[in-house]
């Protein structure tokens, strides 16, 4: 793509572009949806293969799974109209679509910003790119088995010490589940911007350490403000792990600047 393209070129390269992104999450979605995940062994070792099943799809497995990993056994999931257990198949279908396809996804966003960067831009994306999806999947796997079971868990203790059978409707579950998984999924890539801005000249090295107490509060702060209780507890399974990130981050910064000042010298 030329830098002398016109905006309806460039328009018309980012329409490209996001098409094949779309086309890439659905092929995915749609396999999840269709298909059921079938178990055999072959020589002690359990494998699967897929059987088309619209029915009992990939995705129904899936909720299957998540309802008896992160539900105490007192809270039962329910449907309360018609369409529910399809439209939170189709929620799970598409997150695993876009989580299967984030190389794809990755792929044609940086194709597209190429062409504005200059070479320095271009070597610091294409240097964060793997690690990025790496920490997207790490981030949605530390919300499925630490900090959503947890949450849910102490959640629905009030209602266990008050002997009470509690119901849930899929969509409500399947919805919370997700938001979480995306949001440290997204959350998990703040110590590779922080290395991006650092290393691209944005932001000197210490700015960082400069401005942790701030970092923190704000850390709290959206701790507090997307956890579903006023405990005061679980906000520090979302403020935590942003505090360590950031650390991460504030340290890959530093490094990054030593290493270029040490060359310099």
């Amino acid at each position: 793509m030329d830098k002398s393209m016109t905006i309806m070129e460039h328009l018309d390269e980012l329409r490209k572009r996001v098409f094949r992104m779309v086309i890439a999450v659905g092929i995915i979605t749609f396999f999840i949806l269709g298909f059921h995940l079938t178990p055999y062994t072959y020589n002690g070792i359990h494998l699967y293969y897929p059987t088309f099943s619209p029915f009992d799809n990939i995705a129904a497995q899936a909720t299957v799974s998540m309802k008896h990993h992160l539900l105490p056994p007192t809270v039962q999931l329910i449907q309360t109209a018609p369409g529910q257990a399809f439209f939170a198949q189709f929620y799970v279908a598409v997150l695993l679509g876009i989580a299967i396809g984030m190389p794809v996804i990755v792929k044609e966003f940086i194709g597209f910003l190429t062409p504005a960067l200059g070479k320095k831009e271009i070597h610091i994306i294409k240097s964060i790119t793997a690690p990025a999806i790496g920490l997207f999947a790490a981030g949605c796997i530390f919300s499925y088995f630490v900090v959503t079971p947890y949450t849910l868990a102490f959640l629905y203790k009030y209602g266990e010490s008050a002997g009470l059978l509690t119901f849930l409707n899929i969509v409500d579950f399947i919805t919370f589940v997700l938001q979480f998984a995306l949001a440290f999924g997204v959350s998990f890539q703040l110590p590779l911007i922080m290395y991006a801005v650092t290393a691209s000249g944005m932001v000197g090295e210490k700015f960082w350490r400069n401005n942790i107490k701030w970092a923190v509060i704000a850390m709290v702060i959206l701790g507090a403000a997307i956890t579903p209780d006023g405990s005061g507890v679980t906000m520090w399974f979302v403020a935590g792990p942003l505090i360590v990130l950031y650390l991460v981050g504030m340290f890959l910064s530093e490094r990054h600047a030593n290493q270029i000042a040490t060359l310099k010298s």
